[in-house]
């Protein structure tokens, strides 16, 4: 009988297994991987990624990856290919099988039928020798010594290897087109990561008041703009110039060290050159300035003048994290 022992280095062998099998892998790539991948930067078609198997889920994931990096992509299942399928493909579209043996039924059925309109084929195998590698215009090799499965059956160290190819292809095709993290955010404007790389500062302050005072306001005047605008805290303007700022930690500061405070005016309290952001920032970046400096308030401007607050609540109510 196993112990949690026996079951934590089975998991530990599993990994380290996988894990040689990608390393051992970086010496098989040739020119072949380069020339594939530059011909599909190139295309004014999509990639299509097909595959049989246990392939066919490694081939869906590649194919999520690259439409989100900027290259099109489309999968299609090689025994439905067969079946109608295969009208989905396009003579402008490169394709890439994916077979670890490479020479199963469905994939000596289908390469034909892909080869036929002079598509580009590239086949990711374990066996450049076999029915896919020889038929392919380019190979990309994924040979394994081994799987990871105790039977040297179930593909463990092939799929996983597989996936990374993918990755790998995915990352020099960003490289070569110069994807960079603007381009990712379009095409990932939902949920957190979209908000992090779009929502900008002035989209929070849509329907925000601006609380501001006078520097000759009393200290009445600014704790009920402080709480009537309920962002716990004020700015100090004269002549449409930002001179400080007061926060309700201010007030509080103020009545521990006065026992009257009926004389005192804005500018007696507030805090000097207040951080600020403009409101053409992206929020996660003022998110980054209010954690930098331990503060929950941003002065937001706009083209030089006060534009109105951004509150620590209200970014993090976005669900963005830093």
């Amino acid at each position: 009988m196993n112990t949690k022992k026996d079951i934590i280095q089975h998991a530990k062998d599993t990994l380290l297994s996988e894990s040689e099998s990608i390393v051992k892998s970086i010496s098989n790539l040739n020119e072949d991987f380069a020339e594939a991948v530059i011909k599909i930067s190139e295309t004014q078609g999509r990639l299509v990624i097909t595959g049989i198997g246990k392939s066919a889920h490694i081939a869906n994931k590649i194919v999520a990856t690259l439409n989100s990096t900027g290259t099109p992509s489309m999968f299609l299942h090689a025994a439905e290919a067969v079946h109608g399928d295969l009208g989905m493909v396009t003579k402008e579209d490169i394709i890439l099988c994916i077979s670890n043996s490479g020479n199963s039924p469905e994939i000596k059925v289908l390469v034909p039928l892909l080869k036929r309109d002079e598509n580009i084929l590239i086949g990711m195998t374990a066996n450049k020798e076999s029915f896919l590698g020889k038929n392919s215009d380019y190979v990309i090799n994924s040979h394994i010594e081994k799987e990871s499965c105790p039977n040297n059956l179930a593909p463990t160290n092939s799929t996983t290897l597989q996936l990374a190819l993918g990755d790998a292809i995915a990352v020099s095709l960003m490289k070569l087109k110069n994807f960079t993290g603007n381009d990712f955010a379009k095409f990932h404007p939902g949920g957190a990561l979209g908000k992090k790389l779009l929502l900008k500062v002035e989209n929070l302050l849509i329907n925000k008041s601006k609380p501001e005072v006078s520097p000759e306001a009393s200290i009445k005047e600014v704790i009920i703009e402080i709480s009537s605008k309920r962002l716990g805290v004020t700015a100090v303007i004269e002549n449409n110039k930002i001179l400080g700022i007061i926060t309700d930690g201010d007030i509080r500061r103020m009545l521990e060290k006065t026992d009257s405070f009926i004389n005192l005016q804005a500018k007696d309290i507030m805090s000097k050159s207040p951080k600020t952001i403009d409101s053409n920032e992206l929020v996660s970046v003022a998110l980054e300035v209010l954690e930098s400096y331990a503060i929950t308030q941003l002065i937001v401007t706009e083209n030089n003048k006060y534009a109105g607050v951004i509150h620590l609540h209200d970014i993090l109510k976005e669900g963005i994290v830093s």
